[in-house]
């Protein structure tokens, strides 16, 4: 069975470095990208089942990134910022993320999240049209 790639975009090495490991630990492989540009360039290439994407980042931010990704792709996308306000969350909804998670949380947390979106993106694939 071909395991999940999920692209983790952050600007911060110690959220990737817990990100990647405890995603790799859970069995997904995972690509990173440490700031929006990147972030593209890597989804081009590699083409990812799912982002998580944190919002505030140099260079192109979290918002432009998934209102790309949306332009393009389907793609999963759990968007990732300390920023808890109501309407960042709303925003990310509306450009198209699939759900947000406020910053700090905790690795359970975090891959039940994955596992949610990844059963409901391959639940949506299955259905017929």
């Amino acid at each position: 069975m071909k395991k999940t790639h999920i692209l983790v975009v952050d600007d911060e090495l110690s959220i990737i470095k817990f990100l990647r490991a405890n995603l790799e630990a859970s069995g997904y492989e995972v690509l990173a990208a440490m700031n929006g540009t990147e972030a593209l360039q890597t989804f081009e290439m590699e083409l990812p089942d799912l982002v998580i994407l944190d919002i505030m980042m140099p260079k192109v931010d979290g918002f432009e990134v998934c209102r790309w990704l949306r332009e393009w792709s389907q793609v999963p996308i759990i968007m990732l910022s300390a920023r808890g306000h109501e309407d960042d969350k709303v925003k990310c909804l509306d450009l198209g993320a699939d759900d947000y998670i406020t910053k700090p949380f905790g690795k359970d947390e975090l891959i039940a999240r994955v596992r949610a979106v990844m059963r409901r993106t391959e639940s949506a694939a299955a259905v017929p049209t």
